[in-house]
Parts: C-alpha cells; structure tokens; sequence
C-alpha cells in the first residue's frame, strides 16, 4: 500500500505587519464627558449597530455617561440616541479625530484611527483602536521627544513593539490591551512634530528582540542609569538572564546623569526607623542612619540584612533614582544622585548618545540587551509553526 506523507497548516506569508490595538487612553481621568471633533477625514458614527451620522468638517460627537451608565450620544448639539456602545470609525486608514475631555477639562489630544467608547461605574472607557505604527509613532514621539538621530528612534521603536506585543493584554480584562500610562508606555498624542519618527518605525516594521528561547524579550528602558544600568531583582525581586548590571559611559554627561535633594533629617529619620525599625540606638548603626555611599549600584539602604529596600526610599521620597548617595548637612540629609529612572534596560539618553557617534539601531540594542535576537516578528511566528502531518491511504 503506498501511504503519502503531506505537510499542511504552511500558508507561505506576506510579510506585512499590519495589526489593530486597543490602547485605553486618557486613563488616568474619570471621563463623564468628552467631545469628538473632526480633524482630518470623514467617520461613521455608530451607537450600538445604528449608523446615525458621518462625522465631516467643523462637525463634532459630544459624549456623557449617564447615572445607569449608559451614553448619551449628541451629534453636534441634538441628542440622537442613549446607547451602550460608541463607535466612531475612520472611513480610511490615518484619519484622526480631536479628543477634547470636557467633564474633567484636559488639554486637548490627537489620535488616529478609529475609537470605540463604552460607560462603566460611572465614567466613560475611551479605547484607541489604532494600527500598530501609528501607535508606535505616538508612542516614540511620547517617550524620546523631538530632535533625535534616526538610529535612536529606530532602536526605541524596536523596544516599544516588542513591549506591546509581550504584553498586549495586560489590561484585556478591562477591554483593551494596553493604556496609555508609563505603566505601560506613555502614548499622550498621535505624532505630531518630526516625521523621523514615522520613518524609523516603518524602517523597523515587524522587527523585535527574542531571547535565546525565541520568546520576546522584557524591553524594559528607562531616562538615564546614571553610568551603570540596574540587575532587575534590585526593582522587581526577579532576575532576568539576559539583563544583568554593567557599566555605562555614554550617558554620563547628559541632562538627567546627576541631581540633588534635601530632605529634613526628622523626616528621614521617621521614615526609617517608623517603617524598617532601623536601630537607630545602635552604637554603631545608630550614627550612620544620615551616611551612605554606593560607588555601584545597590538594592538596599546600609546592609542587606537590615531590609530596607533602596526602591521603597526612591518610591517615599519620591527620588529620581535608587542611585545615591547621603550625608548629614545641618538639620538636613543631602541626597546626590545618579540617573533618572529604575535604571533595568536600555538607557535612553545613553541610547541617543551611541546613535549620535554612528552605531545602528541593532547594535545600540545588542549593547543593553547582550545575549538577544533581533528578528521580524511576523517570520519568527511562521518559522515557530508546528505543521501538521497527514497520512493518506
């Protein structure tokens, strides 16, 4: 009996990277009330499944949550409906809309693509479903700002695809895949001032860091390590293989390399002894509670065995970094420091100065990251497929 062997489940791709996120934005508001205003092309306007208007020049869909948490859709000033469900969607790809929050009153913000609006315990949940690049643009010019070498907004739009990609459903359980807060990647606008940006994202479409296990990696990047990045146990008790502490010389002498805060020593004091029970009764300890220095990077005030997690001093005192150093002047406790940031990851500021001497996007990412792949996203997952085999008679 000849039996025939076929391999299926292999649909060669095109390898476009063409994707749709639902991005929460304006979430650190409890919108009651916001207004939609037209700002470059046309949108449908949908409340529930009815199509009650298309959105044009000087036009605007002004929005508020009811007390049974419904939505009350106006198209310009008439009330058309009381619906669950808002949808306003571009009738093409790059469209924008002005989002202009009036219950509370936010500064106007831009964002492209489509917008779908919903009311839950009594505010409204405002979702950008906006394609990846244009997310990505936002998300760039949001976090590096303007005036930067193509090879830096290169590098930091390979860092923040694969950020969302790994945790594109950290919020699905509130229905979206990720905010707009730094907590996820700050995303305040659509991009609005250097089109690099645009460029430097469509020159790395597709591509993110895999570890040695072809899984995507932890893309996490901060201000300035202030001359050497930070082990991730030190901020989140977990060690990560491919990111371990290591001197930094490129950012040393950059805007937020140093800084510099007094604190009160009663304040100081009180917040030690209070919260950790420093032995502040010590014969030896006691005279030291004003005096520390860390020539590298630590995780803890004094000595490990004390407990008092340098993290916790930086989060209470609301620090730039963990990296300082301390001591006694008068009635205060003087605070110098290195960096901006939790210091785990690419150095930002670091980041820009290796573009400005000349090396790329994947070699500035190889330096932080040591030990990582960079691929396409699209080509690992076809590559990663398992065919199914199918044995025929």
């Amino acid at each position: 009996m000849l039996r025939l062997f076929v391999l299926i489940g292999f649909i060669f791709p095109v390898f476009v990277f063409s994707q749709q996120m639902r991005i929460g934005v304006l979430r650190d508001y409890s919108v009651q009330r916001i207004v939609f205003a037209y700002s470059e092309g046309s949108y449908n306007v949908f409340g529930d499944t009815t199509n009650f208007a298309t959105l044009l020049p000087s036009e605007f869909v002004d929005l508020s949550v009811t007390a049974n948490n419904q939505i009350e859709l106006k198209v310009g000033v008439k009330q058309v409906a009381v619906v669950s469900k808002v949808l306003l969607v571009a009738t093409k790809l790059n469209n924008s809309l002005v989002y202009s929050t009036k219950v509370p009153t936010v500064k106007e913000r831009k964002y492209k693509d489509d917008v779908e609006i919903t009311a839950q315990n009594g505010s409204l949940t405002i979702v950008n479903l906006v394609d990846i690049n244009n997310y990505l643009s936002g998300v760039v010019e949001s976090e590096g700002g303007g005036g930067k070498e193509i090879e830096y907004y290169k590098v930091q739009a390979l860092m923040s695809r694969t950020y969302a990609l790994k945790y594109k459903n950290r919020h699905q359980k509130e229905g979206f895949d990720l905010c707009d807060r730094t907590h996820c990647q700050a995303y305040h606008n659509q991009l609005r001032l250097n089109p690099m940006i645009d460029s430097a994202v469509l020159k790395t479409e597709g591509m993110v860091m895999v570890d040695q296990h072809n899984h995507l990696v932890d893309a996490y990047f901060h201000a300035n390590c202030g001359g050497q990045t930070s082990e991730p146990d030190y901020v989140w008790n977990n060690k990560i293989p491919y990111l371990s502490t290591f001197k930094d010389t490129f950012c040393i002498y950059t805007k937020q390399a140093t800084w510099e805060k007094r604190i009160s020593q009663n304040d100081w004091l009180e917040y030690l002894v209070g919260t950790f029970h420093y032995p502040v009764n010590d014969s030896v300890l006691g005279p030291m509670i004003f005096t520390f220095n860390q020539a590298d990077r630590c995780a803890f005030y004094q000595y490990p065995w004390l407990g008092i997690p340098l993290r916790d001093i930086r989060e209470h005192f609301k620090l730039k970094s963990t990296f300082f150093n301390c001591y006694p002047e008068g009635t205060e406790v003087v605070l110098r420091g290195r960096g901006y940031g939790h210091g785990v990851g690419l150095c930002q500021e670091g980041a820009m100065k290796m573009a400005k001497f000349g090396f790329s996007y994947v070699q500035i990412a190889l330096y932080y990251f040591p030990g990582v792949k960079v691929v396409n996203y699209q080509e690992q997952q076809y590559f990663n497929q398992q065919p199914k085999i199918v044995e025929l008679d």
